[in-house]
């Protein structure tokens, strides 16, 4: 059966009539495309977001870069990646703070310390492989306090410490029999 016809009249020619079968007809590829817009500028959005926030991804500085640059880092946040100097550890269980000092070399080098820097971490709850000589990468930002400049550390990570890492001595050279 087909649809009903309406009764032509004076106005027919003015007003056309249209069939309306789908109110929004989109192809795959046109859909897909707005999608990944959309997906594109939500990732956009939060990117500038951290990075307003400042928390946008941080690489860590050495020692030496961080001494370098340390006027201009006072009261921003930085990563510093050194080794905790041998016998700085002191631990203040009424304030609940964690003070240790941070060199550039590993104690075990047998290099010259140089500068360290002065660490106070806000917790008692350091890392398993928080000790001296451990390999750290604190985070937190530099302050003055009483003349001084001092790390005020929100986070301490201690690096596992390598089992394939070269033992001290000379390297044996690999014999190959045929």
């Amino acid at each position: 059966m087909n649809a009903p016809r309406f009764l032509p009249t004076a106005l027919d020619g003015l007003f056309p009539r249209h069939e309306q079968t789908d109110p929004i007809a989109m192809s795959k590829g046109v859909q897909i495309a707005i999608g990944a817009t959309a997906i594109a500028l939500l990732l956009v959005w939060y990117g500038m977001g951290r990075i307003d926030a400042g928390l946008s991804f941080r690489y860590f500085q050495d020692l030496d870069e961080f001494h370098a640059s340390a006027a201009e880092m006072v009261g921003r946040s930085a990563r510093v990646h050194g080794y905790v100097a041998t016998e700085s550890i002191e631990r203040d269980l009424e304030a609940k703070l964690v003070r240790f000092a941070v060199q550039n070399a590993p104690p075990h080098a047998g290099e010259a310390v140089g500068e360290t820097l002065s660490v106070v971490y806000a917790s008692l709850e350091t890392p398993d492989l928080f000790k001296d000589g451990a390999e750290v990468v604190v985070e937190g930002q530099l302050v003055l306090r009483r003349g001084s400049q001092v790390f005020e550390a929100n986070n301490v990570m201690a690096k596992c410490p390598s089992k394939f890492e070269a033992q001290a001595g000379p390297a044996a050279e690999p014999s190959i029999e045929l």
